[in-house]
């Protein structure tokens, strides 16, 4: 029995002796995509080839692509680990063919791939075409020998395949397999019906249609085509097993799940320990390529899935936190063929602790809410727990909902499934208004005016400043140029270099080029006329602002010297995680789950500062990627590299492939200063420092501000810190002792205020509206008037910034004789003010948002007392 790498290896293999180019995996981190979330298909990163925004490399290309699909119409997330093929993160083996091979090679190269390669039963074989795709139809008939009477027609929702409303379509024909135990009685009807003994294996997608605005499709100049076959179903059906969960691409991890867990796997009982195997697949290639959990975009996604796999851990009684352990065994099944899960394995374990460990708290946090509830729900004599406060659980507090029902079930609860699915329905709503990802710029829609043909966008600023080019293309929109030459020293914005400014001119017109952006390989300047306009003359003077561009390369160079310097303080686990280069500042994002302190970050400049002062020489070299790699050169997370890459090297210190523009020698770069160190994410830090003549100029300005504080203060620079020192303390004693003053007062005008307040019987019902009093100040008058009087109720209300808060406090006497409860008498209350509350027995709050009812609330609250004491 083939192991699953044999199986990839077998389809990789095969494709590269048919002349296919093997590419890499691009990272399940989009980064070049705005539409994508994650990575979810093979022909993710040839969508601008699809696009006609880009020529293909290769004309045949294959590749075992890394997807992660979470929801939509692709994937069901909670049906993840109950059957036997869902999953959240798998493998796409996939070939294509960009106007070069159709349907009729399409067609037997999968055939033979199935048939003499794997060796699938033929009898168990089954093709589908679209309805009316005769051609391919034809070429299964006549190009195979499979049983003519196993060719399916099927309509557009199963074999037509579209990438969006509008653009690039066209038929699909997939490869369906029968897994049951009676081949002799297979039934064509149960193809495409999700009948789990008919599994699709392959599809084949031939891409010869461009669907306009109108609907309308158009044949397209160049016939594309674009396949994909999920490596789990493949590996299963080869190794004779009836789930994806039961291969070597998942039991190993099952597995120890069970050892660590001390639960046995078995089918039936097994749910929890396939929804963590599968889980932290997709969570180790996720943060490996560079996603990171937060509460918004594909953060939110990732900490999702760590939750809910936190959560199912629970099921087999593991509270503490144990995700973080099974990295290592991804690694050990995929390392081969995707590296990067051994390489960075220790900032991924890191990331899924912290975030376990995190989860456990809200966790904790979750259960005491659900108590909150069920006691409102018995005081109430329901049985059902609303739909909202499910959904709240869950949305708030990580509670999947079959936990709730679980937990529910055994206090004797049903859960309100329909309003739970109401809330779910208003969240996805809010979500796809608040986290639309950005549409395509499609280069279609620009009206360019094409000055000359040729070659476009070549960068010459490693080494030039200046150059004579050849205008070939502009467009003008709002008064902005946007032009393209045949050769450029300006930078395009990448890599977190910001672009080049600078001028374009010759003699026609003259332009100031405010920015430069790089779109896919074409280098874009834009920009506003000083004088003159566009004429004939098609040759033109590019110039750069060299102070501009040479602080600019001070400061990237400067980047790379504080990784290695990040890296050598603070641990290998620290990487890049984002970065901004401009003239003025450089901006650095790392993976560290500390605040970096004082002394670390004095230790980190002093080890660049001391590298600057080395002057040592940035040597540029380009390698093969896995040459590179091999010798140590740090690539980025979720970046995908060409074949041939760039190195830059300083001295033995630091070595990263870089595409950006570096001084020659580090002395260039001046002196570095670190200014700020902050947390943008949970597990990312940000640190902004300066070079050369800024810290010059920071120097100056802590100077001036020191020598201001010294004559502000009447003292020396040497004891200006003893002397703020001492006015602080005296400015806290001096708030002290007003404070004090102000109690005193408080205490008497509250003792006046009580003697005089209503009485009913022997409870004193105080009620009083003070002038702009925060919740804390009302909360510390309504704890004087509990020590002031024994059998009472209070209500102390305000308004601030337009909005009424009040608070309610019953004595303790008050609570065990009247059985009054201040967190029932607020939400009554509150209901006046247009707002809500809640709190405990012997105090309360409400807010609201209408302060003119405060006259009403007054006269309610006694009321409302008067019933409660009749009751």
């Amino acid at each position: 029995m083939k192991t699953a790498a044999e199986i990839r290896k077998d389809f990789i293999e095969y494709f590269r002796k048919i002349n296919h180019e093997i590419v890499p995996s691009a990272p399940v981190i989009p980064a070049d995509d705005p539409t994508l979330l994650f990575t979810n298909a093979g022909m993710n990163q040839f969508k601008p080839v699809f696009l006609n925004q880009k020529e293909p490399e290769f004309p045949r290309v294959a590749n075992s692509q890394k997807c992660i699909r979470v929801s939509g119409k692709h994937n069901d997330l909670e049906e993840v680990g109950r059957d036997t093929y869902h999953h959240t993160f798998f493998e796409m083996l996939g070939n294509w063919s960009f106007g070069d091979y159709y349907k009729e090679e399409a067609i037997q190269f999968a055939w033979k791939l199935f048939t003499d390669v794997w060796k699938f039963p033929k009898e168990r074989l089954w093709a589908t075409v679209y309805t009316d795709d005769d051609e391919a139809f034809s070429y299964w008939q006549k190009e195979t020998d499979i049983d003519p009477e196993h060719i399916l027609r099927f309509g557009k929702k199963d074999n037509f395949w579209e990438m969006g409303d509008t653009g690039p379509c066209g038929p699909c024909s997939e490869i369906h397999y029968y897994t049951g135990d009676d081949p002799v009685n297979q039934r064509a009807e149960k193809i495409n019906t999700g009948d789990s003994e008919y599994i699709e294996l392959w599809n084949l997608v031939f891409i010869q249609y461009n669907r306009d605005l109108n609907g309308e499709l158009h044949l397209l100049p160049k016939k594309h085509v674009d396949t994909g076959a999920g490596l789990e179903r493949i590996v299963a059906a080869l190794q004779g097993k009836k789930s994806n969960y039961e291969t070597d691409l998942f039991m190993p991890l099952i597995r120890e799940i069970a050892e660590l867990s001390g639960v046995p796997y078995s089918e039936m009982n097994g749910v929890p320990h396939r929804v963590i195997a599968d889980h932290i697949r997709m969570l180790t290639f996720s943060i490996a390529d560079g996603g990171m959990p937060s509460n918004d975009g594909r953060g939110y996604v990732i900490r999702r899935i760590l939750r809910r796999a936190a959560r199912y851990g629970r099921m087999l009684n593991m509270n503490k936190p144990f995700i973080y352990k099974l990295v290592d065994t991804v690694g050990e099944i995929l390392g081969e063929v995707y590296p990067e899960s051994v390489e960075r394995k220790e900032h991924v374990k890191k990331v899924i602790r912290f975030e376990e460990q995190s989860f456990g708290e809200t966790l904790d946090k979750g259960l005491a809410e659900y108590r909150r509830v069920k006691d409102e729900l018995l005081e109430q004599k329901k049985t059902v727990i609303p739909g909202a406060e499910v959904f709240k659980l869950y949305d708030t507090y990580g509670f999947p909902v079959d936990l709730t029902q679980l937990i529910a079930a055994d206090d004797g609860f049903s859960v309100d499934m329909q309003g739970f699915e109401t809330e779910m329905a208003k969240q996805k709503e809010r979500a796809r208004s608040a986290h639309k990802f950005k549409s395509d710029n499609n280069d279609a829609e620009i009206d360019w005016v094409i000055v000359t043909d040729g070659p476009d966008s070549e960068f010459v600023g490693y080494e030039k400043s200046t150059t004579k080019s050849v205008l070939r293309k502009y467009y003008l929109r709002n008064d902005v140029y946007h032009l393209v030459l045949d050769k450029t020293p300006f930078y395009g914005e990448s890599g977190g270099e910001i672009g080049d400014t600078g001028q374009i001119a010759n003699d026609d017109f003259r332009m100031q080029i405010t920015d430069t952006q790089k779109f896919d390989d074409t280098i874009v300047h834009i920009g506003k006329l000083i004088s003159g306009k566009i004429g004939n003359n098609i040759n033109v003077i590019a110039e750069i602002d060299t102070e501009r561009s040479d602080a600019i390369r001070a400061n990237h160079t400067a980047t790379h010297l504080l990784q290695a310097a990040l890296r050598q303080v603070l641990g290998e686990h620290v990487h890049q995680s984002g970065s901004l280069v401009t003239a003025e500042r450089l901006r650095f994002d790392l993976t560290h789950y500390a605040k970096i302190t004082s002394r670390e970050i004095e230790e980190i400049e002093d080890i660049v500062n001391r590298k600057i002062r080395e002057n040592l020489a940035v040597e540029i070299a380009y390698q093969k990627y896995e040459e590179a790699k091999k010798s140590g050169a740090m690539a980025l997370f979720g970046e995908k590299y060409k074949d041939i890459v760039r190195v830059v090297e300083v001295g033995d210190f630091s070595k990263e492939l870089c595409g950006g523009k570096h001084v020659n020698r580090t002395g260039d770069i001046g002196a570095i200063k670190i200014v700020t160190e902050t947390s943008v994410a949970a597990g990312i830090r940000r640190i902004e420092a300066i070079t050369g003549q800024a810290v010059i100029e920071y120097l100056r300005q802590s100077e001036k501000l020191i020598r201001d504080l010294s004559a502000l203060l009447n003292a020396n620079p040497e004891n200006l810190y003893q002397k703020i020192d001492e006015v602080i303390r005296r400015t806290k004693n001096l708030e002290k002792e007003f404070q004090s003053v102000m109690v005193q007062g408080l205490e008497k005008e509250l003792e006046n205020q009580i003697a005089a307040s209503e009485k009913l019987g022997v409870l004193t019902v105080f009620a009083k509206e003070y002038p702009s009093q925060s919740a804390d100040d009302l909360k510390k008058t309504a704890d004087l008037f509990r020590e002031k009087v024994s059998l009472g109720v209070g209500l102390f209300i305000s308004v601030v910034s337009g909005k009424p808060i009040l608070v309610v406090t019953v004595t303790d006497a008050a609570i065990q004789k009247y059985q009054l409860n201040a967190g029932k008498i607020v939400k009554e209350l509150g209901k006046y003010l247009g707002g809500g509350g809640g709190g405990r027995p012997h105090m309360a709050t409400a807010g609201g948002k209408n302060p003119e009812k405060i006259p009403t609330v007054l006269e309610e609250f006694k009321k409302l007392i008067k019933r409660e004491l009749n009751r």
